[in-house]
């Protein structure tokens, strides 16, 4: 456990304060003091003792600076993506019961819709692969159970998930080769609910998706699974409900 570290938070930024420096060096944790989402994560910074590594920069959300929506919470900019956001993190477990419960009868019928309604929530959003244009929390909940989903369906019924379903194809074959967020290797994703007050800048101009190869990169790679192993895993779990 860290040792206490007594601080004097600096004053609040509001409407006239020009935006700190991006390129000097300095992580910083843009928070509101009254917030209690922000207050988690500061919160972890005390705890983890990163007082002296990681800057706090209170904000005075009642009168926020001219860059906040820009450089610090950008999700004000567009609230129909934030309501969709929050609609597809909802849907993601009605999407597994539906492609579980499919496998009691005829998998390919059944199954078809949820996919179709991945393949057409892709569609709302045209400026990036994915649900929300650009990487997001609602990526990163469906993607561990399409990839496994995307397997098992080939292997057990020769059905290829991405037929038919270009957006849904070039979504996978995305997270396949680009895995990095900046915001990411930060703890700060767009959209990770609806009460966000709090973003990490590492001193960089902006917070977005770096396109890099999948196996160049640890964020992604460090969490799959070997596809054999997982198909071995659905075959011992499912497959007595097709007989």
């Amino acid at each position: 456990m860290a040792t206490a570290v007594q601080e004097k938070l600096p004053p609040a930024l509001d409407s006239t304060a020009d935006q700190p420096p991006l390129f000097d060096g300095t992580t910083r944790l843009y928070i509101s003091d009254i917030c209690p989402f922000a207050q988690r994560v500061w919160i972890t910074r005390n705890y983890k003792g990163l007082q002296d590594k990681i800057k706090l920069v209170p904000l005075n959300l009642r009168d926020r600076p001219t860059w906040y929506k820009e450089k610090v919470y950008p999700q004000n900019k567009d609230p129909a993506k934030k309501d969709f956001a929050e609609e597809m993190v909802k849907y993601t477990d009605t999407f597994i019961m539906f492609i579980f419960t499919s496998f009691k009868g005829d998998t390919i019928k059944e199954a078809g819709p949820a996919f179709d309604h991945l393949e057409n929530s892709l569609h709302k959003f045209d400026d990036g692969p994915f649900f929300l244009g650009g990487f997001s929390l609602v990526d990163i909940a469906n993607i561990p159970f399409v990839e496994r989903f995307q397997l098992f369906f080939l292997d057990v019924w020769k059905y290829d998930i991405r037929e038919g379903r270009p957006k849904l194809a070039a979504w996978i074959e995305d997270l396949y080769l680009v895995t990095y967020l900046e915001s990411l290797a930060v703890l700060s994703i767009p959209y990770l609910g609806s009460g966000s007050c709090s973003s990490w800048d590492p001193g960089r101009p902006t917070k977005g998706l770096v396109l890099v190869e999948m196996n160049k990169m640890d964020a992604y790679k460090q969490t799959k699974y070997d596809p054999d192993e997982l198909l071995e895993y659905y075959r011992r779990r499912f497959l007595f409900l097709l007989s």
